[in-house]
């Protein structure tokens, strides 16, 4: 029996004697099936030519996998007390990655934005002995279903030590960021995935509904997203890949960003060049 992985969007599914006849998760509009066709993997073949990288990344540290394997996003490791929490997950989980968190204070806990980034989230999770803490809306997006697996239903979760999630949707049904109260010497961090996507031009940020598909939100879904950040300072936005980090001025770069949005659907950046 194997736990097959998505070789596209990376995530894990139950232990089966062959391959899962499709991904719901790629097969949603949000994602896609590559054209030729659909293929899977495993743990122990992506650990024979791909390894994590643990790296600091501004005030926080980074594992990624090298080469990058299916999205390609990065996660972060915040502090939490004596020990960290895990924000998003990779799908390589290995011995020597393993150690290299627990000499850094282990897990005491998993949060992640939405299904894209589930990945191989229950590996980790039996391994570091820890809940992996899920928003209630994204809860048929679950491919590998444990106990581990804790949902919250509400529109803030405040986990303790200056973390909180917050539902903006948007993306997802339960699109969640972390508001890290501490971050950024006390002016704030968020850690957005990519519900807040942070993009090349670092004085903004955008929003999409699919990413891979060029689907954009409505005005109404943005709306909802800037309203769920408003109560909270923040002057860094830790995107979902390796250096996708806004430094400085980060609530205003969200909120100017929605209005340039909102005016793009409007029309008003249209130009007759």
């Amino acid at each position: 029996m194997t736990h097959f992985v998505c070789a596209t969007c990376g995530t894990q599914f139950p232990a089966s004697d062959a391959p899962p006849p499709e991904c719901p998760i790629c097969e949603d509009e949000r994602q896609y099936v590559p054209e030729d066709g659909q293929k899977w993997t495993s743990l122990e073949k992506l650990g024979e030519d791909h390894r994590n990288v643990v790296k600091e990344e501004v005030d926080l540290v980074g594992i990624g996998t090298e080469p990058s394997f299916a999205i390609g996003q990065r996660a972060l490791l915040v502090p939490y007390g004596d020990s960290n929490l895990m924000w998003d997950c990779i799908t390589l989980l290995d011995d020597e990655t393993a150690a290299e968190v627990e000499r850094r204070g282990g897990l005491a806990g998993i949060a992640i934005s939405h299904p894209h980034y589930y990945s191989a989230m229950v590996e980790w999770a039996q391994r570091f002995d820890c809940p992996i803490v899920l928003h209630a809306g994204d809860r048929r997006w679950v491919m590998r279903n444990d106990r581990a697996v804790d949902e919250w239903s509400a529109e803030t979760m405040d986990l303790g030590h200056g973390l909180t999630l917050i539902r903006c949707g948007g993306h997802f049904a339960g699109g969640t960021v972390l508001h890290w109260a501490d971050g950024a010497n006390g002016a704030g961090a968020l850690l957005s995935g990519d519900i807040v996507q942070v993009i090349p031009d670092r004085g903004h940020v955008s929003f999409m509904y699919s990413y891979p598909n060029l689907i954009p939100l409505p005005v109404h879904a943005i709306d909802r997203i800037t309203a769920a950040l408003d109560p909270y300072p923040f002057e860094q936005i830790y995107g979902a890949w390796w250096d996708r980090i806004v430094r400085r001025d980060g609530k205003e770069v969200v909120m100017r960003s929605a209005d340039r949005y909102r005016r793009a659907l409007r029309g008003d950046l249209m130009r007759a060049d």
